[in-house]
Order: C-alpha cells, then structure tokens, then sequence
C-alpha cells in the first residue's frame, strides 16, 4: 500500500495551494501552518529548483479524538498535505493517515484514521 496519496493538477502551484485550501476550508479543516520549502532555503542560499509548499492542516474535532485517547499520536499531528512541482506538473499530495496511525500501534484509530483519509483525498480530488 502507498504511502502517500498524490495527483496530478493542470493549475499553477500558486492556484493549486489555493485550491486544496478551500477545498479542506469546505471539509473543516484548516490550514494551521504553510511553509514555502522553496524560500526557506533560497534564505539559507541553497538553490532549490522546484516550487514546493508544505502545508499542515488540522480538523480540531478530530485531533481532539485522537489526542484523547492516545496523546503520543501528536508525533502523527497535524496531518501534513504538500503541493510541489516535478516534471513540468504540479501535485497535490498527502501521507496517508490510516497508514501512519496503523504504525501507531493503536487499534482504537482504525476507523478516525480511514474517516480523515478519505475526507484529504476527497479533498484533493476536488481541488485538483
């Protein structure tokens, strides 16, 4: 089973970052933190090639469930969603959360873990 979950948009980085954040926005997750990968180390005069934006987005709802049963899944916390370009496109991806917390060791997290799963890629979907 893959990792990540990514696809393939026609839009500019900038109307893809655009794009999944409303698309999240519609799904009640917000964006709590972005970071341009690109920019950050261009600051530390390294020339890095490819647009790249790292976004952690969050559902309060649902980190609160997880957190409440098990506080060591902050490591997991917030879910992490990235848009770069590679090869002339531009992807829209996300590590896989049902993957992430089954390495967790929790069984308890199976069914939060497929919910958040599916509402990112429905996101990603209709952002993309």
């Amino acid at each position: 089973m893959e990792l990540r979950y990514e696809k393939v948009t026609n839009k500019s980085f900038d109307e893809a970052i655009r794009s999944i954040t409303e698309s999240l926005k519609e799904k009640k997750f917000g964006v709590l933190w972005q970071l341009n990968l690109k920019d950050k180390m261009n600051e530390h005069g390294i020339d890095f090639p490819n647009n790249f934006m790292i976004l952690e987005v969050c559902n309060p709802h649902k980190a609160n469930e997880v957190l409440t049963k098990h506080i060591e899944m902050g490591y997991f916390l917030p879910c992490k969603m990235v848009v770069y370009e590679k090869d002339g496109t531009v992807r829209i991806g996300t590590a896989r959360p049902e993957i992430l917390m089954s390495m967790s060791g929790y069984d308890d997290l199976g069914d939060v873990a497929r919910e958040v799963e599916k509402i990112l890629i429905e996101a990603i979907n209709n952002a993309i």
